[in-house]
Parts: C-alpha cells; structure tokens; sequence
C-alpha cells in the first residue's frame, strides 16, 4: 500500500531535550517534535485515519492532531529521521485493515479432549467427598 503524501500535513519543530548529554543538552534543541493532522491529509481514508486514530493512543490531541518527539539521538537530523520514521510506521500499520475473523467449529479432538477433561475434574471432586466407613 503506498502512503499518502504527508507533506503539507506535517510540522517540525525543535526543542530541548531532557536526560543525560551535559552541557550540550542545556544549550541546544535537539529533540524533533512532529505534529501531524490528520485533516490536512486527504490521502487518507476514513477507515484508516480511525485505526490511526486508536493507535495514536495518548499522542492524539483534542484537535485531530498526533504529536510524535524523539530525543533519543543527538542531532536534530536523528532525531527528525526517528520522527519521520515513526510516523510512517505507524500510518503503514493503520493502512492495513485487519483481516475478519472466521469462526470454526471445534474439532473432535478438542471435544474429546474438553470431554476428559471434565471426566477427571469430576472423578477428582468426587475422591474430596466423606469417606465412608464399611460397616
């Protein structure tokens, strides 16, 4: 499935980043946050952008928009790539529609084995019972 152009419904900006990297961490904004909405990518149709949607999870903002930051490398350019890369995982993911589920009968095996399974669960609380003395 080819994705959609996400161009024009894209926005990349950079801020500071937390965690270890000393004093370059303090004076440099290096972690890439991506902005995407949703509304502005008409490639993308409705079935998919729900599924995008549920999978955005905490990401999604109340206004259609998914909000994806890296910081994991040190240079804006990384962490631009992770975004981007990011992104487009998970817009593929949410192109696939999932395949619907067949139901199917169980088969003679598995009842036999239900079956056993039942018979010995009943002989064992059976065997909890008061013992009888013979008398």
């Amino acid at each position: 499935m080819k994705l959609p152009d996400l161009t024009g419904a894209t926005h990349v900006t950079f801020i500071r980043s937390a965690g270890p990297g000393g004093q370059n961490v303090n004076k440099v904004a290096t972690a890439a946050q991506l902005r995407f909405r949703l509304a502005d990518c008409p490639g993308l149709d409705e079935a998919s952008a729900q599924r995008l949607r549920k999978l955005a999870g905490r990401r999604l903002t109340d206004g259609d928009e998914i909000i994806i930051v890296a910081r994991n490398h040190r240079t804006q350019e990384g962490n631009r790539r992770d975004a981007w890369e990011r992104l487009t995982a998970l817009i593929e993911t949410a192109m696939k529609a999932p395949v619907p589920r067949r139901a199917t009968k169980p088969t003679r095996a598995s009842r036999e084995r239900r079956l056993t399974g039942k018979v010995r669960a009943g002989q064992a609380k059976k065997l909890r019972g008061k013992v009888r003395g013979d008398d």
